[in-house]
């Protein structure tokens, strides 16, 4: 955790973690990501309401997740074909999560495995929690990579299944909870 006092201070965290981030090479793309990437952004606000002090607490977590890649068209060896195998199990996780929360919401299950992989549990409050999910899809207009849109576009349309009900929680500043 780094405190950030300016949208510079930010920005260079971002630049740092860019940095940081491992990339490989294979036959479909020269500068592949082969691992996820998570900023998460806490935010405080305080102020007063009725002589009262307040305070709320705010998260906001942005996730590059590396795509997933079928092998036989990458023509991955060695540690390729191994991170291969760990991005696409972590997605499939991912998927599974999705699909678990979607039947936690209607009833049908009493369990959401959250535990089942590190990207998964450290989502988990922005997945089924109290909060409010975005998601944005990275797709091809090429024919070429019509099976893959259409696999991130169908994984999209799951999510927007998730219903989440959230509401604000304030604090006392002080010992008393509100």
């Amino acid at each position: 955790v780094i405190e950030c006092k300016k949208p510079q201070d930010i920005v260079e965290i971002i630049l740092q973690g860019t940095k940081n981030r491992k990339k490989g090479s294979h036959d479909l793309n020269k500068d592949s990501s082969r691992s996820h990437s998570i900023l998460t952004v806490y935010l405080i606000s305080e102020f007063q309401s009725g002589g009262e002090s307040y305070k709320k607490y705010g998260k906001i977590s942005f996730v590059d997740l590396a795509g997933s890649e079928r092998l036989k068209e990458t023509h991955s060896k060695g540690g390729m074909l191994k991170e291969t195998g760990n991005i696409n199990k972590s997605l499939s996780i991912f998927g599974n999560v999705i699909n678990a929360v979607i039947e936690f919401n209607e009833g049908k299950t009493k369990f959401v495995p959250f535990r089942d992989s590190k990207l998964t549990y450290y989502l988990k409050d922005s997945i089924g929690g109290n909060s409010k999910t975005v998601i944005i899809g990275n797709i091809s207009q090429s024919y070429i990579q019509m099976n893959e849109t259409q696999s991130t576009l169908n994984f999209i349309q799951r999510a927007k299944m998730i219903k989440n009900k959230t509401k604000i929680k304030l604090f006392f500043i002080g010992n008393k909870l509100s």
